[in-house]
């Protein structure tokens, strides 16, 4: 029994001992057994299954019954199951401290405002703290009965399980806060590097179109200059062309 606990608390348990009786021959053994006892308007488990399954071979010592399904019905009116001893809620939800066997001194209830009860906890706190101290300062009693400080230790303990318990409750709130604080920031980040690339653009822009206007200023020079000769030969002014590309490609080195 020790070592059946021991593997069920394992981190990664063996399947239960029991799938072994999941057989053919057992499983056809049940689906007779429910036909002759359906006849019979009987509960199998009620039943002996040896007597009824007389004609039959290799009758298990233990009951059929054992091989059918979880009744899922059943599972979702009490609303968990259990698995490898561990239990199971079908809907995920956090327990209270009342629900846990614990002592709740706080409105269960989310929706009431529960500061005006953690105030009183943490008051009681500090005085049930406070008379601990004076407590453990006096001469011990000579009586066997119950020591005044273990009654306030105990109380102290309930006092801080409550406060846990609340803090904890509020986790769900803290995280919605902490997603949207985390997606607030994702959004200026995004907002700043969209800005960033903006006026990177913008001086882009502005620098060629300084090029470009360079670029005109120097082919109307050199089409107005004209070229001196004993012939005074007339030579074709050159013409510049400059493309898109070039003037990216200069940018570039520039910057």
């Amino acid at each position: 029994m020790e070592e059946e606990e021991a593997e069920l608390r394992n981190p990664f348990p063996s399947p239960p001992s029991h799938y072994n009786n999941y057989t053919s021959h057992n499983l056809k053994l049940l689906s007779i057994l429910k036909e002759r006892v359906g006849e019979q308007n009987a509960d199998p488990g009620a039943l002996n299954q040896h007597e009824i399954l007389s004609d039959q071979t290799d009758v298990p010592s233990w009951s059929l019954v054992q091989l059918e399904k979880p009744r899922v019905d059943w599972i979702l009116e009490e609303g968990h199951y259990n698995v490898f001893g561990d239990t199971w809620f079908v809907k995920e939800t956090i327990p209270s401290l009342a629900e846990l066997g614990g002592h709740q001194l706080y409105p269960a209830d989310p929706s009431l405002d529960r500061r005006p009860a953690l105030l009183a906890v943490l008051r009681s706190m500090l005085v049930t703290y406070s008379n601990l101290t004076d407590v453990m300062l006096a001469p011990p009693p000579s009586s066997a009965a119950t020591p005044e400080w273990q009654r306030h230790l105990e109380w102290i303990t309930i006092l801080a399980q409550n406060l846990m318990a609340a803090a904890n409750d509020l986790r769900p709130v803290q995280a919605r806060g902490n997603l949207e604080l985390m997606m607030e920031r994702q959004l200026e980040l995004r907002r700043e590097e969209t800005k960033n690339i903006h006026s990177q653009c913008d001086a882009l822009e502005a620098r060629l179109l300084e090029l470009r206007s360079s670029a005109h200023e120097t082919v109307d020079q050199k089409s107005t200059v004209k070229p001196s000769g004993a012939q005074n030969a007339q030579i074709p002014t050159p013409v510049i062309n400059v493309s898109l590309e070039d003037m990216l490609r200069w940018a570039e080195e520039i910057t």
